[in-house]
């Protein structure tokens, strides 16, 4: 058996051998709203693949709230304020990956290792991308506001009161301080277009 499988089994062995602590949130999980519930089903399909095993939705979900503490503070997110302040206390998400709750996100949001990671936009719709020291944040008290299908690489900044499009991918290191077109892919500090992806 590949080594990945084995060390991804042992993991789920555990999450479900400390099920117990995680009945509060399976129990806000069944209590939040059908939409609030499918985003946080979004969630887990978009990062599936980090994992090596093929478990069912309601494993991947206990799977994941008790080996990825990235997936705790979206999840903490996605249920909201008040009962994020009931549960979170004794399991917290990653202090170092911060999603205000101020901020709407679309289905699907996916991560990869998102340490240093701010997403303080005013909305980031679906299939949202982005790695590590990603930085989202306001200008003069004014938020970006970010498309569909938008992946961001390491060390992008994102600033002030601009409009990403969709399906736009923005290269490692980019600052983008001004308005990007849907399809566009940019780069640089200040970002700037490159190429256009092709639309079919």
């Amino acid at each position: 058996m590949d080594k990945r499988k084995i060390r991804d089994s042992l993991r789920l062995a555990g999450a479900l051998l400390f099920s117990w602590l995680y009945i509060p949130h399976l129990l806000v999980f069944m209590v939040i709203g059908v939409g609030k519930r499918e985003l946080i089903i979004s969630d887990l399909k978009a990062i599936e693949s980090q994992i090596n095993i093929r478990i069912p939705s309601f494993m991947l979900l206990l799977y994941q709230l008790h080996t990825n503490r990235y997936f705790r503070h979206v999840f903490y997110y996605r249920i909201g304020p008040a009962f994020d302040l009931l549960i979170s206390w004794y399991r917290p998400g990653d202090k170092y990956f911060c999603v205000p709750f101020s901020t709407k996100v679309g289905k699907g949001l996916k991560y990869a290792h998102p340490y240093s990671t701010i997403l303080n936009a005013e909305s980031i719709g679906d299939n949202f991308c982005c790695i590590h020291c990603t930085t989202i944040g306001k200008k003069d008290g004014r938020r970006p506001r970010i498309g569909n299908n938008v992946t961001c690489g390491c060390h992008v900044a994102i600033i002030g009161d601009i409009t990403i499009g969709n399906n736009v991918t923005i290269g490692a290191g980019a600052v983008v301080v001004k308005d990007v077109p849907d399809n566009a892919v940019v780069v640089g500090n200040p970002a700037r277009v490159i190429k256009y992806k092709e639309t079919v």
